[in-house]
């Protein structure tokens, strides 16, 4: 915990380049619960040494028959879409590299921040492989499918400059500010009212697979529960006595 329900996740395998070994895996989901355990509001996955995460163990599946290839990819998968699903905000700090798995970890976040001229990829499709974590749903999502295709059919890393252009990240900051604007936002987001912020990001990625009328539904029925909250009544309170609010409800 690094701040007021705020909490950093932190990879510790630089020799390795922070690779999703089994053991790695088994901690990054541990962490995760650990982190909705303790009702944190903002959570920061970040990578130590050159990288943020190079994706895949290849060396430790090398060795695996298919069985243990196909359960190491649920372990993987699993723990991305338990960030995504999470009430929490999460943020990818990206310090170093992201390939593969590395960068669908990235894309199961909510947010992206990086450093400038990093490598950014879903490289699976040089190792005779399709990006099997989520990556073949979340980026066309996010960029769409033409810039998306070109990436995953290449193989091919981009930038972190092209990646702001196309939408992959939200910013690129100086190396050695991430961390500072990376603490920056994840304190000025965990101000917030938790129930807020769950409900924007449930609403948000509800309604990217339903139609707009069904959308707009989806916010109306979700009105009365925020409106009638005590963080509402707070917030309103603290408008009034020009000061700012004291947030007090978790994601429900």
């Amino acid at each position: 915990m690094i701040g007021d329900a705020v909490f950093q996740i932190r990879f510790e395998c630089p020799e390795r380049m922070n690779a999703l070994g089994v053991a790695t895996v088994d901690a990054l989901r541990e962490a995760i619960a650990q982190a909705r355990r303790r009702h944190a509001k903002v959570v920061l996955f970040r990578g130590s040494g050159r990288a943020f995460c190079a994706g895949a163990d290849l060396k430790e599946r090398k060795g695996m028959n298919l069985e243990q290839r196909l359960a190491h990819n649920a372990g993987i998968r699993a723990a991305l879409e338990e960030i995504a699903d999470a009430s929490f905000v999460s943020i990818a700090v990206l310090n170093g590299l992201a390939l593969g798995g590395g960068l669908e970890l990235a894309l199961a976040c909510d947010m992206r921040l990086t450093a400038p001229a990093l490598t950014l990829g879903l490289t699976e499709s040089r190792v005779g492989a399709f990006p099997g974590a989520g990556g073949t749903q979340r980026l066309p999502r996010l960029i769409g499918s033409a810039r998306a295709l070109q990436m995953m059919l290449s193989g091919e890393p981009v930038t972190s400059e092209y990646a702001l252009e196309i939408g992959l990240v939200n910013e690129i900051v100086a190396a050695d500010q991430l961390d500072e604007r990376a603490r920056e936002m994840a304190a000025l987001i965990s101000s917030r009212s938790g129930r807020a912020l769950a409900e924007i990001k449930r609403l948000v990625y509800r309604g990217l697979d339903v139609s707009l009328e069904n959308g707009l539904k989806l916010e109306r029925e979700a009105l009365p529960a925020v409106l009638g909250s005590a963080d509402y009544a707070e917030g309103l309170a603290a408008f009034e006595e020009r000061r700012e609010p004291r947030f007090t409800e978790t994601a429900q």
